[in-house]
């Protein structure tokens, strides 16, 4: 049994988003990423399906070029090789559901280009 918590120890770094590995099991892993109003994630693909839910607060989720406006509750899931692009319209909590073979550490590249 594995627990984590998408409120406990939550930080925000001042000019980009922070992440976070809650926690990794046999299928894939669970992040958080906390944005503050204005953070961006620059468009990126993944190489393997992913699911994000909004938490906390609102983003923009562009998807080929097209905005979708996600708030709290909102779920999106894309296959790999989509091309995607957040931008935080409020103080947000994200939850990134990764598969196993995808990594925390390509996430974080895609946060320092950003």
């Amino acid at each position: 049994m594995k627990v984590a918590s998408l409120v406990n120890n939550l930080e925000y770094h001042e000019s980009k988003p922070t992440i976070q590995v809650l926690m990794e099991t046999e299928t894939g892993k669970e992040i958080r990423i906390a944005f503050k109003e204005g953070h961006v994630m620059k468009e990126h693909k993944t190489p393997f399906p992913i699911v994000v839910e909004v938490f906390e607060g609102a983003i923009d989720f562009g998807v080929n070029g097209k905005v979708h406006q996600l708030k709290k509750g909102d779920l999106i899931a894309l296959e790999g090789g989509v091309p995607h692009d957040l931008t935080a319209i409020k103080t947000s909590t994200v939850r990134l559901s990764l598969n196993k073979l995808d990594s925390a550490k390509r996430v974080e590249g895609v946060i320092n280009k950003s």
